[in-house]
């Protein structure tokens, strides 16, 4: 078995795009999206500037995380050690895109499928050299054995100073870069200039600074270099994960409410405690559920996490817990109509368990998306059950309006409860130091483009929800005006959750990766 690998000699690109149109060629590469692609950088300050060249392309990583998040498998690797991919077992879930620390997988918009750089696999396998290899006119892309020490790769790997991109995420990758400027493989230490591209202008997507022609970007802190010619790599989730971590924290915050009523001694309310709370726990799963599904880019395929699942990936283990907690839930239904209190006590404990976890296994799926550093954050397990507690007790509180909830001063204290570890960990996410990439995440999370909807989740979802649960308790659970207050805290918590979530899902893809 060989272990293929790339050198790319900066020192001798020309920066003509042979590869690129190569690449286009070869695989019918469709406008708008690449395989492979080259950078442009500029450094230094007038008259001693360079313009640098770097080839940009999937790393086939010894350590790939985009085949361990894959939960169809849709992506592997061959046996010379490529990562490759294979349309027919692709759903589209896109988290292969953000879990690649290089930017080098896109959705094809012909196929809805994750396309990438596979070394011209169909090619190697005719012991045919990958296109971009041929038509390279000054020999600047080298492919080879990794571990035949006799190879021209090898022996300029040894031979030479190289480096990789990205090191600190400890993928292993397989490109080697020989020449290149540090400010070529790290995007954060580069910026666009407010005068535009080669051949592009500036878009929202490509954040410009105030850089003058010829000058060194030194306004923004870490940057040295200024990018002139990149391709354009537009957010991978949007609002529908934003809303598919709200209402997943819906449904498990309502069952551990439920529980946590049973466990008070509450399992003969049969509206609230055994009705109720399991249909919207089940409305609420069928939302999220529809929402994962609607997601994909190729939606008929979403049973493929079933009938082809990668047990590597969060996706496929957070598939069966839903489906656990959906079966949890529709025997408390059943107990529930029945009015059997002792089925309900019996199922309290795993009502509660499953409802956790559905809130929170998208920490260890967020987890698995190594290009995302924000989304690497230790505390992103206990905000999402922070925040099934505050959606649960939000959610009984509202339902309060249609059904008596029994012992609403205990809804009041989860919602409390809740709140403030939400806010304190909302608190600790600012002030950690991280990776440069997780301090560039947070500042455009805190104090950048999506600052309004962070501190509207603050606000709406957090400081005022808790004054009004505050207030409730004092004038009395039980009274007509906390049961108003109880109302308007629990939806404005939802609200707030929905735009701290949001802010939290675009902030983590704000940071450039190539």
């Amino acid at each position: 078995m060989t272990r293929l690998g790339f050198l790319l000699d900066s020192d001798n690109c020309i920066g003509c795009h042979a590869c690129t149109v190569a690449c286009k060629s070869e695989h019918d590469v469709p406008l708008g999206v690449n395989r492979t692609w080259v950078k442009y950088i500029e450094t230094g300050t007038f008259p001693d500037v360079a313009r640098k060249f770097n080839v940009m392309r999937c790393n086939q990583c010894e350590d790939a995380p985009c085949m361990a998040i894959c939960p169809t498998s849709a992506l592997f690797r061959s046996d010379n050690g490529v990562v490759d991919f294979q349309d027919d077992d692709c759903i589209g879930c896109k988290s292969c895109m953000n879990a690649c620390p290089y930017d080098a997988l896109y959705i094809n918009p012909e196929t809805n499928t994750a396309h990438k750089c596979n070394m011209c696999n169909h090619r190697l396998e005719q012991d045919l050299e990958p296109s971009c290899q041929v038509v390279c006119p000054t020999e600047a892309i080298i492919i080879g054995d990794l571990d035949d020490p006799t190879s021209k790769i090898s022996q300029m790997i040894s031979r030479n100073d190289v480096a990789v991109r990205a090191p600190e995420q400890n993928t292993k990758p397989k490109v080697f870069y020989k020449g290149a400027d540090q400010a070529s493989l790290d995007p954060t230490r580069t910026a666009i200039a407010n005068d535009g591209m080669i051949w592009a202008d500036t878009t929202k997507d490509h954040p410009s600074v105030s850089v003058s022609i010829g000058k060194r970007p030194t306004d923004v802190e870490g940057v040295v270099a200024r990018t002139t010619y990149t391709t354009k790599h537009t957010p991978t989730w949007g609002q529908m994960v934003s809303g598919y971590l709200v209402t997943k924290a819906i449904a498990g915050g309502a069952m551990l409410i439920a529980a946590l009523m049973v466990l008070l001694g509450h399992a003969d309310e049969q509206g609230s405690v055994g009705i109720m709370a399991p249909i919207v726990a089940l409305v609420f799963l069928g939302i999220t559920s529809g929402l994962l599904v609607f997601d994909l880019k190729q939606p008929g395929r979403f049973y493929y996490l079933l009938t082809k699942g990668n047990w590597t990936s969060w996706l496929v283990k957070g598939a069966y817990v839903l489906m656990a907690f959906g079966l949890v839930t529709g025997i408390w239904f059943v107990a529930g109509v029945a009015g059997s209190e002792s089925l309900l006590q019996i199922l309290a404990i795993p009502a509660a368990l499953t409802g956790l976890a559905t809130a929170g296994y998208t920490a260890f799926l967020f987890a698995q998306c190594e290009g995302r550093d924000l989304w690497q954050t230790p505390l992103l397990l206990p905000m999402l059950l922070a925040r099934a507690v505050t959606a649960g007790a939000s959610t009984w509180l509202i339902a309060d309006i249609f059904v008596n909830v029994p012992a609403p001063e205990a809804v009041f204290f989860a919602l409390v409860g809740g709140v403030s570890a939400v806010l304190f960990l909302s608190w600790m996410e600012t002030v950690s130091h991280g990776s440069r990439h997780v301090e560039l995440a947070v500042h455009e999370m805190v104090k950048g483009r999506h600052g309004s909807l962070f501190w509207g989740g603050i606000i709406l979802g957090g400081l005022i929800p808790l004054v009004l649960a505050i207030i409730s308790l004092v004038a009395g659970a039980d009274s007509g005006a906390a049961l108003g207050l109880g109302v308007l805290a629990g939806v404005l918590a939802l609200v707030g959750m929905f735009l701290s979530e949001t802010a939290f899902i675009r902030a983590g893809q704000s940071v450039p990766l190539s």
